[in-house]
């Protein structure tokens, strides 16, 4: 899946300053001035950085930060138009034109993610994002797809992994997934569809902590909830469990040290698994700096 994070900001979207709108409107105002003393010699040379409670100056940094709004309004309106960027109405306008309309109670990454499957999608013969874009148009419970076949097979298996507790999708969403894949408006001739749950591989985490000298035991508890809440995000299908980063999510002010006893190594997900974090056991060893 494309990631629009990756992308490198955008030229249309300019870095703003007063500072340098400013400098720029009193240049102006110099040029302007110097060519009317040329016109009206008696006019005297004038320094518009002289007081702070001359008109001139008050005029300039007025217009100043009216130029600088109406920058940042051209901004907003370029990031509207934009898929990294927009959101709500400008993303609901902006999907429309992929024939994408917003499910109900739909956040904005997940439309993102659909306009993006959309297109990558368009051909009507396949690639794998025709059918992801498929099933996660069908139902909003849907959170990620996997599509895959197994060595020549002509079958091809979709593994879906759900909002619904656990990951695990139910047989009424499973049903609705396969309706839309089948139906005849989108289902090729010979496609043949096997569509399931993806399968929920619970990985207990055990690790040894140190705290700094005037944090509490309550750290450690907050240190935990703060992994599993930063997994709730993350966790997907084919979503590696890596030490490093389960670690680092536990490693919260007040810790000194971390270091993981199981796994030993980072937990590798196959694309149509989903992992979880079981029973997360901590060994307090002591205090450190």
């Amino acid at each position: 899946m494309f990631d629009l994070t990756t992308l490198p900001p955008p030229v249309v979207i300019e870095e703003l300053s007063y500072e340098a709108v400013n400098t720029r409107q009193i240049a102006q105002f110099k040029s302007h001035w110097a060519e009317l003393r040329i016109t009206y010699p008696e006019l005297p040379d004038y320094d518009v950085t002289m007081l702070e409670t001359d008109p001139a100056v008050i005029l300039t940094e007025t217009e100043s930060y009216r130029e600088l709004l109406l920058r940042a309004r051209i901004n907003e309106a370029a990031r509207a138009r934009l898929l990294a960027f927009a959101q709500k109405g400008d993303l609901d306008q902006l999907a429309a034109f992929y024939d994408i309309v917003r499910q109900p109670g739909e956040a904005d990454t997940r439309l993102k993610l659909r306009v993006i499957l959309a297109i990558q999608g368009r051909s009507t013969g396949g690639p794998k994002e025709r059918y992801k874009s498929i099933a996660m148009n069908a139902d909003i419970r849907v959170d990620s797809v996997e599509v895959y076949r197994i060595y020549r097979s002509p079958l091809i298996y979709v593994a879906v992994y759900s909002t619904e507790p656990n990951g695990v999708a139910s047989p009424a969403l499973l049903e609705t997934i396969r309706g839309a894949l089948t139906d005849e408006d989108v289902q090729l001739v010979n496609d043949e569809f096997v569509v399931s749950s993806a399968i929920l591989n619970v990985v207990n985490l055990a690790f040894d902590i140190w705290l700094l000298p005037d944090a509490d035991e309550a750290t450690v508890t907050r240190a935990i909830d703060a992994l599993k809440t930063a997994w709730a995000v993350e966790q997907s299908l084919g979503r590696d469990l890596v030490r490093e980063w389960w670690v680092s999510k536990l490693m919260i002010s007040g810790v000194h040290k971390v270091t993981p006893t199981a796994p030993m190594a980072d937990v590798i997900a196959p694309p149509s698994e989903a992992l979880a974090i079981g029973t997360v056991t901590p060994n307090l060893r002591g205090r450190a700096f």
